[in-house]
């Protein structure tokens, strides 16, 4: 067990200690309870420390030290939201990554090709793109749109930029989406907004935008200068995930960054800058803007919270959260007990996940002669397994939807058609980045069918594999299922007829979901994965797995051969016996079932 030991000791510096619990705690009225119970809380925990008290030795099994001195401005990306770039290595960082093979880090752009300049009309305006050009830059709703300081601190960025006279240019997609009503309160109170808006981060929404792809399209200039001339664009978001393929389809490279510094690179146009050293853009006077220029300080970005946040903006907000609006209030909703399912919706299909369902669980099962499905390598995160966001045209989703007469302008995202299994199990593994080894690298939602050769959209090769009863299995390697804990990552794979997953290691949500559809999930031996063991993909592959669930055991050993001869030992990753009972029931659902009707 880890256990963090948290030091709060936030007034030795403040001689009004009262004064202090009322800035921390501005929106209750009477703050002494809230800071009691925290106390309270803390206290119960071991986990706080008051100095004017006799100091215990306290023993952890672990140690976690944070230097405060060293936390310094980071960005994350271009592809993973734990690849760290701190801001004055930005730069340095993105040139790293157009000269590296492609990968996490890398775009393999030729060196004679990296200083490109693709010139383009926008709308009657002469405008140019290059690789690391912002096209999309987005303040959304995850994480830290709730935090004054950090949105506040943004306006004010906006507020300089526009008296020094920058503006972001126009075919930048920008937006502006808070965590709650209560943000646009604050910042209509403080008289900020109107900047933020003069730079085009006009108020969009209030839930997940353009982390989860719901950007919309960019303008079709833009789009096809970015294709045409095969240009690395950027998107600047402050989201929590910019896995590849989620933000849009066009933007190769996507930065998470705290609010002020979306802004901040939307103005600058590109990441390709130094910030310390370079200036942002030319103000109206004739001069060169910088980054300090534009940048608030602590005070600045305090006075404003202390002026414009203010405790009703947060009770007139959330008092009406119950209340819902007249658009919903208004709804018709049929009073029956049991849902009525409307054959012709391509928002909400009645799941398979229960039919042909006895009372009899199906028991414990291995997997004989399964093909290879596809071929990965590591951190295949479950944006990659489920996209979220944008259908694309070409796709089995896409066919299926404008064979029921829905237009491509309407096809909306995969996460707001989540609700129709049809559309998401089309969509499962359709990422247009996937790389699978059975294509040689090739990148793309495609896969081999390997009794004939063919390529085909991994959807219709599961169908093909289903049509002849062959089951199927996904070799990975580590990191499995990293990212978004995204239910439909489990359910989409099951719905392809995928019966395990062979892996280096499993994000552990991930792999707990897998087990809960009923999917195996093995973990090759330490030192060992498909490359090692030369697997390509092209081979057959059993799993000696027990058909009496009292057999397996959590942990155990399980042997899998393929048709070339070969076999190796895999560790078999039910981690519970929970978990073999639900294996055992065929997955979660049926389990939970048939035990609400035994009651």
């Amino acid at each position: 067990m880890l256990r963090i030991r948290v030091i709060y000791n936030f007034f030795d510096f403040i001689d009004e200690k009262e004064e202090a619990i009322k800035k921390m705690f501005k929106q209750h009225e009477n703050p002494q309870p809230q800071v009691a119970m925290i106390e309270a809380y803390l206290r119960a925990n071991k986990m706080f420390v008051d100095h004017s008290e006799p100091q215990q030795e306290r023993v952890y099994s672990s140690y976690l030290e944070l230097d405060l001195e060293a936390v310094e401005p980071c960005v994350s990306g271009p592809k993973r939201p734990h690849d760290r770039v701190a801001l004055k290595e930005m730069k340095v960082d993105w040139h790293s990554c157009l000269d590296n093979k492609v990968g996490f880090k890398g775009f393999a752009i030729p060196k004679e090709a990296q200083d490109k300049v693709a010139e383009f009309s926008f709308h009657g305006q002469p405008a140019e793109l290059k690789h690391g050009s912002v096209v999309i830059a987005a303040i959304t709703s995850c994480t830290n749109t709730s935090n004054p300081s950090v949105m506040l601190g943004a306006a004010l960025v906006a507020k300089k930029a526009c008296e020094l006279g920058l503006q972001v240019k126009p075919w930048i997609k920008t937006s502006l989406a808070p965590g709650s009503g209560g943000v646009t309160k604050y910042l209509l109170q403080s008289g900020l907004q109107k900047y933020l808006n003069q730079q085009g981060f006009h108020i969009v929404g209030y839930g997940c935008t353009t982390c989860i792809g719901n950007s919309g399209e960019i303008d079709e200039s833009v789009a096809s200068v970015i294709t045409e001339n095969d240009i690395v664009a950027a998107a600047v978001l402050s989201g929590n995930r910019n896995i590849e393929g989620r933000v849009h389809p066009l933007t190769r490279a996507n930065y998470l960054a705290s609010p002020p510094l979306v802004v901040a690179y939307a103005l600058a146009g590109t990441v390709d800058i130094d910030f310390e050293k370079e200036p942002i853009g030319t103000g109206k006077d004739g001069k060169s803007v910088y980054f300090k220029d534009i940048w608030p300080s602590t005070e600045e970005i305090v006075d404003v919270v202390q002026s414009s946040v203010l405790p009703d903006m947060f009770k007139s907000t959330y008092e009406a959260i119950t209340k819902g609006n007249s658009m919903w209030n208004e709804l018709s909703v049929p009073a029956n007990t049991l849902y009525s399912w409307e054959a012709k919706s391509t928002y909400i299909h009645e799941p398979p996940y229960f039919k042909n369902m006895t009372m009899d669980p199906p028991g414990a099962h291995g997997v004989k002669d399964a093909y290879c499905l596809l071929n990965f390598g590591d951190s295949i995160t479950t944006d990659h397994i489920s996209p979220a966001g944008n259908i694309h045209k070409d796709s089995p989703a896409a066919k299926y939807l404008l064979d029921r007469g829905v237009e491509r302008k309407d096809f909306n995202s995969y996460g707001s058609r989540r609700g129709n299994d049809e559309v998401m199990a089309r969509g499962t593994f359709a990422n247009i980045r996937l790389v699978n080894k059975l294509l040689n690298g090739e990148v793309g939602p495609k896969t081999l069918h390997v009794p004939t050769g063919e390529k085909l959209s991994v959807f219709d090769a599961a169908m093909k594999y289903k049509a002849a009863n062959h089951d199927t299995i996904i070799l990975a390697g580590a990191e499995y299922g990293s990212g978004s804990s995204r239910d439909w990552a489990a359910k989409g794979p099951m719905l392809l007829g995928v019966k395990a997953v062979i892996a280096k290691s499993f994000e552990r949500i991930h792999r707990s979901n897998l087990v809960g559809m009923g999917i195996v999930p093995l973990c090759f031996k330490p030192g060992e994965d498909a490359d090692t063991l030369g697997l390509t993909g092209h081979e057959r592959y059993t799993i000696d797995l027990s058909s009496n669930i009292d057999e397996i055991k959590p942990g155990q050993d399980v042997k899998v051969t393929t048709d070339t001869g070969k076999s190796f030992i895999c560790t078999a990753r039910f981690d519970t016996e929970v978990e073999l009972a639900y294996f055992n029931h065929g997955g979660i659902l049926p389990y939970v079932i048939r035990n609400l009707i035994k009651q």
